[in-house]
C-alpha cells in the first residue's frame, strides 16, 4: 500500500495513508527523500516543501490557509501551525466557467436504467410505501410514537413501515422562526415515500391545525388525515383507525419500473477526516454527476461548510440569476453568524482536527467535492423542496440531523452520508453511510453501508463508482435495505432561529 498521496501537482503537503514516524524517509514522485521531522498520524498532512510564515498553504490545487509561522520539508501541518485565511465578508465576482455547458454531458447509456419505485397520483414518485405521522408539536410526541408502534403491530407486511418524526417544536415560537417548523414539516407531508400522512395536532399551539393546511396547500384528502388530539374522545383510538384507511389507500401502489431521472439524492458529510476529500466525497461526487447525466437531482446543503470554497460553485452557476442566488445564500448565513456574535468561520470541529482537518477552507474543499462537477441548476431556501433537475444548493447548516431533515424536506429519496469517524443516526428516508477508510467500514458494520477506503487499497475510481451506482438502484428499489432503516432510526430535527416564548 502506498504511504503518501498529493491530490495536485503544486501542492506543498501530503497526506500519509498511515500513521508514519519520526526519522522515516518517503521518497516523493521526483526521486527526492523526505525524512520526517516527527511521527504524522494517518489522514494527516505532510509538508514537501518551505513555506514562509503568511503564506499559502495548498491541498487540492487551492488554499487551505496560511502558515502561522514558516512551514519546513518533514513537518507534519495541523492547527498548530496553519490558521484559516477566511476573514469577514467577501465581495464576488460572476466568472462563469467557459465550457460551463458541457461540464456533464448527457448520458445514453443511464437515462434508459430504471429502478423499482413507486408512482404517485401528481406525477411524484416514492421509493418506499410507508405511512408517516407528522404532529404539528412536540407535546404529542409520545402520543405519536405509541400510534406508531400499535400501528406497526396491526398493520405489519402491508406497508413498508409506520413512523413518527419526533420533535420539540411547534409552540411558543414567533415570526420566521414558526415559518421554518411550519414549511420544514409541510415538505415532509408532500414527501412521496410516504404513501399516506396522519397530521396530528394538540389542539392549543401555536402551529395550529388550521394555519398549518394552508402552508400545506392543496393535498388529497385520500393521502392526508388529520386529527386534533384535544378533541378526540380516544386520541390512540380515532388515530389507528385513520392509520387503518390511510394502509388500505398505501395499498392501491404497487412497485413498476421508473426511470432513474425521477431520482432525487441528498448529499452530506459528517465526521469528516483528512480522507475524506480523497475518497468518500469525490466517490459521491461522481454519483452525483453520473444521475445529473441521466437527467436527475441531487441537492448539496451544509452552507457553513460551503465558505472558502463557495467561489467553486458559483462559477458553475447555469446562469447570472444562480449565481446571485448563491452569493445571496452565501452571505445571507454569514450574516446569522453575526446577529448572533458568533465567529463565522469557528469551523471545523473538534473530530474533523483530530481526523486531520485543519481549517475551514480544507474542510469546504472536500465537502464541496460532493457536489461533483454539475452545473448548479437552483438555490432554495430552507424548507423549500426541489423543482427543478441537476445541482440544487439547499439553505441548511452542517449539523447532521438539521440538514439532513433538510435534504429530505427538499424531496431527497436517499441521502448520501460520508463519514471518516462514524454515526448511527438516519433521517426519515434511506441514510447511505459511506466510510471514508477501510477500518471504520470494518469496526462500524452495523453503522456503515458502503466502504470508499477500497480507493486507498487498489480500486479504481471508476470501478467503486460504478459499485456505488448500481448500490443505490438496488436501495432505489427496494432490494437494500440502509443500515438506518434496519436499525429503525428514522429522525429529524428542525433549524431553530429565534425566540422560545
Amino acid at each position: 500500500m502506498k504511504q503518501w498521496v498529493r491530490l495536485a501537482p503544486n501542492d506543498q503537503v501530503i497526506i500519509a495513508l498511515s500513521p508514519l514516524s519520526r526519522g522515516q524517509e518517503l521518497t516523493l514522485e521526483n526521486g527526492e527523500v523526505l525524512t520526517l521531522a516527527e511521527d504524522v498520524t494517518s489522514g494527516h498532512k505532510i509538508a514537501t516543501s518551505k513555506v514562509a510564515a503568511g503564506k499559502d498553504v495548498l491541498k487540492f490545487g487551492y488554499s487551505i490557509g496560511k502558515a502561522r509561522e514558516e512551514i519546513t520539508p518533514g513537518s507534519w501541518v495541523h492547527t498548530h501551525n496553519l490558521r484559516t485565511g477566511l476573514d469577514g465578508i467577501i465581495d464576488y465576482q460572476y466568472e462563469p466557467l467557459e465550457d460551463l455547458k458541457a461540464s456533464i454531458p448527457p448520458s445514453s447509456v443511464d437515462a434508459g436504467r430504471t429502478f423499482m419505485g413507486y408512482e404517485r397520483p401528481n406525477g411524484e414518485v416514492g421509493i418506499r410505501n410507508e405511512i408517516w405521522i407528522i404532529n404539528t408539536v412536540g407535546c404529542i410526541n409520545k402520543s405519536c410514537e405509541l400510534m406508531a408502534r400499535d400501528g406497526n403491530r396491526l398493520y405489519a407486511g402491508q406497508v413498508d413501515g409506520i413512523y413518527h418524526f419526533a420533535h420539540p417544536f411547534g409552540c411558543s415560537q414567533l415570526g420566521d422562526d414558526l415559518v421554518y417548523t411550519q414549511k420544514l414539516l409541510a415538505s415532509l407531508v408532500h414527501h412521496p415515500n410516504a404513501a399516506g400522512v396522519l397530521v396530528v395536532g394538540l389542539g392549543c399551539e401555536n402551529n395550529q391545525i388550521e394555519s398549518f393546511k394552508s402552508v400545506i396547500g392543496d393535498y388529497d384528502p385520500q393521502r392526508i388525515k388529520f386529527m386534533k388530539s384535544q378533541e378526540a374522545e380516544d386520541e390512540q383510538e380515532e388515530g389507528l383507525a385513520l392509520i387503518g384507511e390511510l394502509v388500505e389507500y398505501a395499498q392501491t401502489f404497487t412497485a413498476k419500473p421508473i426511470p432513474v431521472s425521477k431520482l432525487k439524492i441528498g448529499l452530506k458529510c459528517g465526521g469528516s477526516d483528512g480522507f475524506s476529500g480523497i475518497t468518500a466525497n469525490p466517490l459521491v461526487g461522481r454519483l452525483s454527476d453520473r444521475l445529473i447525466a441521466a437527467g436527475g437531482t441531487s441537492i448539496l446543503t451544509e452552507v457553513p461548510e460551503m465558505f472558502g470554497a463557495e467561489t467553486i460553485l458559483m462559477n458553475r452557476a447555469c446562469d447570472e440569476a444562480v449565481y446571485d442566488k448563491i452569493v445571496s445564500l452565501i452571505n445571507d448565513f454569514k450574516q446569522y453568524y453575526v446577529r448572533h456574535n458568533q465567529v463565522i468561520y469557528e469551523n471545523p470541529s473538534p473530530g474533523n482536527k483530530s481526523g486531520g482537518i485543519s481549517t475551514l477552507e480544507e474542510k469546504s474543499l472536500g465537502c464541496t467535492q460532493k457536489g461533483g462537477h454539475a452545473v448548479v441548476t437552483d438555490v432554495l431556501p430552507y424548507g423549500a423542496r426541489t423543482t427543478k433537475h441537476g445541482l440544487n444548493l439547499l439553505e441548511a447548516p452542517g449539523n447532521d440531523l438539521v440538514s439532513v431533515t433538510a435534504l429530505t424536506a427538499a424531496g431527497a429519496h436517499i441521502v448520501f452520508f460520508t463519514t471518516g469517524r462514524g454515526t448511527p443516526f438516519g433521517g426519515p428516508v434511506p441514510t447511505v453511510k459511506i466510510s471514508t477508510n477501510s477500518e471504520l467500514a470494518q469496526r462500524k458494520r452495523n453503522w456503515i453501508d458502503f466502504n470508499a477506503g477500497k480507493l486507498l487499497e487498489g480500486t479504481t475510481m471508476d470501478e467503486l463508482a460504478d459499485e456505488l451506482w448500481e448500490h443505490t438502484i438496488a436501495i432505489a428499489s427496494g432490494e437494500k435495505v440502509t443500515h438506518n432503516e434496519k436499525n429503525g432510526y428514522k429522525e429529524i430535527a428542525i433549524f431553530k432561529d429565534g425566540v422560545i416564548l
